[in-house]
């Protein structure tokens, strides 16, 4: 049985915060913990883009460079086929419940980056969701605070 951490968007522009702010290194020493405790520890290509995306938007290049650093050196889960039809369907039955996540004509991540989650281990591992917000994500997956899991 493997322990799997997969980031989100949240962890992941902390980690990749070149600034080092109290909170960025807080996380970036939570991180290295857990990697020195043996947990395998993912970046969801989907929490790759949202971060990769605001940090070109802003100009930080450096945190491009962390964030391309991070990948090359933990896991990196890609995007694949079976990843954006199981989204599908746990955006569709979100929506059944009642229970939207973005809206109708947005691109949900929440529900791309739970599918990553679902599929990301073998029957008996626990993967859990490192967040900043569990919201929306918690629907899907077993989404914690980053500061919660040890």
């Amino acid at each position: 049985m493997s322990r799997i951490i997969l980031l989100d968007a949240g962890p992941l522009g902390l980690v990749t915060n070149p600034r080092g702010a109290d909170e960025a290194a807080a996380c970036s020493l939570w991180l290295e913990g857990l990697i020195d405790r043996g947990a395998w520890v993912a970046v969801p290509e989907i929490a790759d883009y949202e971060v990769r995306r605001e940090l070109l938007r802003a100009g930080k290049l450096p945190g491009v460079a962390e964030l391309d650093g991070l990948c090359e050196t933990i896991i990196y889960l890609p995007i694949t086929t079976d990843v954006m039809r199981r989204a599908a369907e746990l955006w569709a039955a979100a929506r059944a419940r009642g229970k939207p996540t973005a809206d109708r004509a947005a691109l949900d991540c929440d529900a791309i980056l739970a599918a990553q989650a679902e599929l990301a281990g073998d029957p008996g591992d626990e993967v859990i969701v490192a967040t900043t917000n569990v919201g929306h994500l918690g629907l899907f997956a077993d989404a914690r605070p980053w500061r919660e899991i040890v």
